[in-house]
């Protein structure tokens, strides 16, 4: 029998992220293989019982062997101590128990957990960094940079990329920079890049790209990462070009904040769509957009990025609106034809990125291209196929 393999994931299965993120790879990587899955979930997604049926029975249809754990928030510090001291103990069990020989963690809280059993059974560890996260919270306000906090968090880093028998990471951005880690020089691990992959069976091109009205579109949240005033005024340059062009806006919880702002940039209400909108009806609303945008602060953190969104809007055959300094974007957008990548966000700048985009857009074959960079970049058969490699190449 082959040995099994253990993911460990400090994010829930009973939310949108671990359910598309998480789950949707394990069914394409379980088959043949006895898969176990601890996942932490927050206290108020287990009275939807819905949707915790739904799940438990996507588990059992993979053949995926759940272990779902409490998820402790406050106080902070001692609440995620507590978390990994647990969920190291249920690793450990669970390795011994089932002979499992492969732990993957994803991010560095779980990584934790997953570096503690391979020392302790000398099973192989695949650390799945998701992107830079100490770097994260002092870009995002939320630390001090240098602080005691900070410092902690890059020793942990420190610890497991050298404990580390594999490296995913999201971007050939950060692979270049985790090579230049000076730590790293003798002990370098095998790194593969893996971005954050869509489920383009869902995310599919549905029709002809919508040239008349010319529809600028956003999917998601905004505040610490996306711009959404630099998106807004995006949208006031356009009208110069495109005196009919609409927006629309497809996000959950912030409606009153995004009609503030646009109200503050002059953009008339009736110009203005916002939907909220489930997970399911994402896609036949990209469908409505002629382009759409991901403008991102530009910050060193960024560089290890790769926004969900991109393989979604690019599945279904929409162009997208970028900026450089975040992961692949530019290198993507430029390099493929499928999109204008910004480079600072004056008015100078944006007014040029559109009068670049607005002719893409009409372009005959740019829907065909998008779908095709879609494909052969964010595809989950890809990615899953990706990890698929790494997990033979570590079992044997």
């Amino acid at each position: 029998m082959s040995p099994g393999v253990l993911y460990i994931s400090y994010d829930g299965m009973l939310e949108p992220l671990g359910q598309s993120q998480v789950l949707a790879y394990l069914e394409r990587l379980a088959p043949g293989r006895r898969m176990h899955l601890i996942s932490f979930e927050k206290a108020g997604n287990w009275a939807n019982r819905a949707n915790v049926d739904a799940v438990r029975t996507r588990m059992a249809d993979a053949g995926i062997h759940w272990h779902p754990r409490r998820y402790h928030k406050r106080p902070t510090a001692p609440a995620t101590a507590f978390d990994i001291a647990a969920g190291t103990a249920l690793a450990l069990v669970l390795t011994l128990r089932h002979r499992i020989g492969l732990i993957h963690a994803r991010s560095y809280v779980a990584g934790l957990m997953a570096l503690a059993v391979k020392r302790a059974t000398a099973g192989r560890f695949l650390f799945d960094m998701r992107g830079l996260w100490a770097d994260e919270r002092v870009d995002g306000g939320l630390w001090p940079p240098g602080g005691r906090l900070y410092r902690a968090a890059k020793d942990v880093e420190r610890r497991l990329l050298l404990g580390a028998d594999h490296v995913v990471t999201l971007t050939d951005a950060s692979e270049v920079e985790i090579r230049g880690f000076d730590y790293l020089a003798r002990r370098m691990p095998p790194i593969t890049v893996i971005p954050t992959c869509a489920d383009l069976k869902r995310f599919r091109v549905q029709r002809s790209l919508q040239t008349d009205p010319f529809v600028l579109g956003y999917v998601g949240s905004v505040g610490t990462w996306y711009l959404l005033d630099e998106m807004l005024r995006c949208f006031v340059l356009l009208r110069e070009q495109v005196p009919d062009a609409r927006l629309l806006i497809v996000n959950r919880g912030e409606h009153p904040l995004i009609a503030a702002r646009a109200a503050a940039h002059g953009i008339a209400a009736s110009k203005l769509e916002l939907v909220a909108a489930s997970h399911e009806e994402v896609p036949a609303l990209i469908a409505r957009m002629s382009a759409a945008m991901a403008l991102i602060k530009p910050v060193y953190s960024k560089i290890a990025s790769a926004p969900t969104k991109l393989g979604e809007y690019l599945g279904c055959g929409v162009p997208c609106l970028g900026n450089t300094g975040v992961g692949d974007i530019e290198e993507l957008l430029e390099g493929r034809g499928v999109g204008v990548a910004v480079r600072d966000f004056s008015d100078a700048h944006l007014r040029n990125a559109l009068r670049r985009l607005v002719p893409l857009v009409r372009d005959d074959s740019v829907q065909q291209r998008c779908r095709k960079t879609a494909l052969e970049l964010f595809s989950l058969e890809r990615g899953a196929a990706d990890y698929d490699a790494i997990y033979r190449e570590l079992a044997a």
